[in-house]
């Protein structure tokens, strides 16, 4: 079975951890011994009833204390498909915790309180969630139980979303009303909203096709360490250990070695000691080549036909995840996979009015949780692609010099 992993979003109290624990419960994937916890702790529990928020809100403590906290994952299956769940917090000073769990996700929730519709959280999560790349949204409208499973409502809430999201690249946008609470359209269809059509959000989650076929041209193998043993047994030994960023790579594909530009063929692939024919995104493997090349780590290795040409300069969209402020002229080092250099922001190019989702420009600083585009000048050329053409390969991080502390997580929109 192939995964699907996913990020719901949504402001504080839209539901989000009921409507996680209502795919875990109905979909069976709650271990005896989780249930009978939650049952015991379940403030409705002489109702007979369990609070299915306790699967997921663990650290609610930590939050109550201003505690920044983490993306939550959750992992289950169904006969169709496994699934990851990135859980994020919806308070908005906990948008770059948002940023890490949408990261990696192939299809975002969007979660709205049916009584409140879009609100500023709304727009945020879906700006970030675009940002990402993430190309497959569903916007699960809940609490319809108290708007009286109104379509009148939903049908609003479904224009409103439209239209402050029209400036955005959605191209998979689908709405589903809900009850995360009592269940309805969350893995049976509701009889309560005979008017809506459309699957329950299980079955949709099971059957949503996320393309994830790599191109030949976006393979991207970084090499993190050169093995020379120089032993007995092996003394002409060499390979190159890292990970597959991208795409496949097989026995006999031609390659070539960036930033040399030396062209190769891969003479074999290995895990563990033991040959295998082919290595795929994202398994880490050792790599030989036919010929003996000067590699070192950071090195590129690539289909001979693919375009990347190394650069200093790039132009990206960054979220500031620090409590000191990003002014201009500032350095930090840029963390690119294997990769570390000094950077230099050059320039702001725009922030975000989340309010608007418009650019503004003129922006003397960025601070916590700001959204925007700036320019960087790297002190080494780095190998980056676009991030929209090839994601894994296209993000980097900010880390202050001084503190370590991770500052920023960026995305290249373009390369100079």
């Amino acid at each position: 079975m192939d995964i699907l992993r996913f990020i719901t979003a949504g402001s504080v109290d839209d539901g989000k951890s009921t409507l996680i624990g209502r795919l875990l419960y109905d979909s069976q994937s709650i271990l005896d011994d989780q249930l009978e916890a939650i049952s015991r702790a379940s403030k409705n529990k002489q109702n007979g009833e369990i609070d299915l928020a306790l699967l997921t809100d663990g650290l609610r403590s930590e939050r109550e204390q201003g505690i920044t906290i983490d993306v939550a994952y959750k992992y289950f299956n169904t006969s169709k498909r496994k699934f990851i769940i990135a859980d994020s917090p919806g308070h908005v000073q906990y948008t770059r915790n948002m940023v890490t769990g949408a990261s990696n996700s192939d299809l975002a929730i969007i979660l709205i309180d049916g009584r409140n519709g879009v609100i500023e959280q709304t727009r945020r999560h879906s700006f970030i969630c675009n940002l990402l790349g993430i190309r497959h949204f569903v916007v699960c409208i809940n609490k319809m139980d108290l708007v009286e499973y109104s379509q009148a409502q939903f049908d609003k809430i479904v224009a409103d979303y439209k239209e402050v999201t029209k400036g955005l690249d959605i191209p998979n946008l689908t709405f589903i009303p809900v009850s995360a609470l009592d269940g309805d359209n969350v893995v049976e269809p509701s009889e309560k909203m005979a008017w809506y059509e459309g699957k329950p959000l299980l079955r949709f989650l099971e059957e949503v096709d996320i393309d994830k076929k790599p191109q030949l041209s976006s393979n991207r193998f970084q090499v993190q360490w050169v093995i020379r043993p120089q032993t007995a047994d092996h003394p002409d030994y060499r390979g190159y250990a890292g990970k597959v960023l991208s795409g496949v790579y097989r026995k006999g594909d031609e390659v070539t070695v960036l930033p040399s530009g030396t062209r190769s063929k891969i003479k074999a692939l290995e895990i563990n000691q033991e040959e295998i024919e082919e290595a795929f995104a994202p398994m880490s493997v050792v790599l030989h080549l036919e010929d003996d090349i000067d590699i070192s780590r950071g090195d590129m290795i690539v289909p001979s036909q693919a375009s990347l040409s190394p650069t200093r300069q790039i132009t990206a969209s960054i979220c500031w995840m620090d409590t000191q402020p990003l002014e201009p002229n500032q350095f930090y080092l840029l963390r690119h996979n294997s990769n570390t250099t000094r950077v230099k922001i050059s320039d702001f190019v725009h922030k975000i009015d989340i309010e608007t989702l418009q650019e503004t420009t003129g922006a003397d600083k960025f601070e916590l949780n700001d959204l925007g585009q700036v320019q960087l000048k790297t002190a080494q050329e780095i190998l980056i692609d676009n991030y929209k053409e090839n994601p894994a390969n296209g993000s980097f991080i900010l880390v202050d010099e001084h503190s370590h502390n991770t500052v920023a997580a960026g995305m290249v929109v373009a390369v100079s």
